[in-house]
């Protein structure tokens, strides 16, 4: 009888040991395909990453040379300026870098403002955009001094709806240049300062009150800001347009959302904008993630963060090393950081690593097919 019993004590163990091996093994395949599902944090240098939104200012190639260890890539951004001198000079600098890294670096060309009441501006801006396109330029930014600085001989301001730049976009739709829009500023700009939901907005609009639009109240709103914008595409439904910012709708995944839907060719990127939609998460994250993941192919990774002169590369490839981690951290994991734009730390959105692939990189390849080739 004790026999019997150690016997039957001795199945129930050898049955309790298999369903203890399977159940691991069940966890272990759980957790490998939850590895699959999800990059780690530590995978960070591993990825494929182009920042869309950069800007190199010198014929100094080190800066590149340094990101490609950490898997970066680059659509350098000139943006207009009015001096012609330093306007020759970014464009330059913008062909160095590609001439030094051409699987690295893409160039993306500002058009001059100068010379808009001339008969011929049209003209001569149509055969400049046509020679950047033979030069490898991928598109064209028009900045916030339309709208909010640049005016024409009679002293008024001349907004992206402006009938002047309908045949050179549509010379850009023909050609299939895309437009880098960064058109107004975020909401924050006419908010006071006390009001502002981050920091370096705060920070950018003391030391530049030129900008500050609440202490301007004679100039353009926020909503005619992007009114004038949503007109110009209406007038040019197909031409490829990359909202820069968040498209300046940063402060409400709402408001990207319908703009996203009212213009289905339209994309946009993250740059410099990384705090508004963190201070967005605070207080739903939830509804960040869940729009995130909706509008995965409509997202372009990019910072605005460059290097500006010679000399500085290290000290910049610092700074951005900083941001670009924390960016990373706050897309890929689930930690808690501290970020310099919020006074409290910030969970991260946990986003598939199918999703981060379109966002750090497939979103860029597919918009401009030709770019980044090995």
């Amino acid at each position: 009888m004790k026999q019997k019993k150690t016997k039957q004590a001795n199945r129930w163990h050898v049955h309790v040991c298999l369903l203890f091996a399977g159940l691991n093994l069940a966890w272990a395949s759980l957790r490998a395909a939850e590895d699959r599902v999800y990059y780690e944090v530590d995978d960070y240098p591993d990825v494929e990453k182009i920042d869309a939104h950069f800007h190199i200012r010198t014929v100094d190639s080190s800066f590149v040379a340094e990101a490609a260890k950490e898997g970066f890539r680059f659509l350098n951004v000139a943006v207009h300026v009015s001096d012609p001198v330093a306007f020759r000079q970014r464009h330059q600098a913008a062909y160095a870098q590609k001439k030094a890294h051409p699987n690295r670096v893409e160039v993306m060309v500002a058009f001059e403002l100068r010379g808009w009441d001339d008969p011929d501006w049209v003209e001569r801006t149509i055969q400049y955009l046509g020679q950047a396109k033979e030069r490898g330029a991928l598109g064209v930014k028009v900045w916030k001094d339309i709208g909010m600085v640049f005016r024409d001989r009679e002293n008024q301001l001349v907004m992206i709806d402006h009938p002047q730049f309908d045949p050179v976009f549509d010379f850009m739709e023909r050609e299939g240049m895309r437009l880098m829009g960064h058109l107004g500023e975020p909401r924050n700009c006419w908010l006071p300062l006390e009001e502002m939901t981050v920091k370096n907005d705060r920070r950018y609009f003391q030391n530049n009150p030129q900008y500050h639009m609440y202490l301007h109240p004679e100039m353009p709103s926020y909503e005619e800001q992007l009114a004038a914008r949503d007109r110009m595409l209406g007038k040019h439904p197909n031409l490829p347009f990359l909202g820069a910012h968040f498209g300046s709708l940063e402060w409400s995944v709402d408001a990207l959302a319908r703009f996203l839907e009212e213009h289905p060719s339209a994309v946009v990127d993250t740059a410099a904008r990384m705090g508004q939609l963190e201070y967005q998460s605070q207080r739903d994250w939830k509804k960040v993630r869940d729009f995130m993941l909706k509008y995965q192919d409509r997202i372009l990774y990019g910072t605005d963060g460059g290097v500006q002169a010679p000399g500085q590369a290290a000290s910049a490839l610092i700074q951005m090393q900083k941001r670009w981690q924390s960016d990373w951290i706050y897309l890929a994991s689930r930690e808690e950081q501290s970020v310099p734009e919020l006074d409290l730390p910030v969970k991260g959105l946990h986003l598939p690593r199918s999703v981060l692939d379109k966002i750090y990189h497939g979103n860029a390849r597919r918009l401009f097919p030709t770019a980044w080739t090995e």
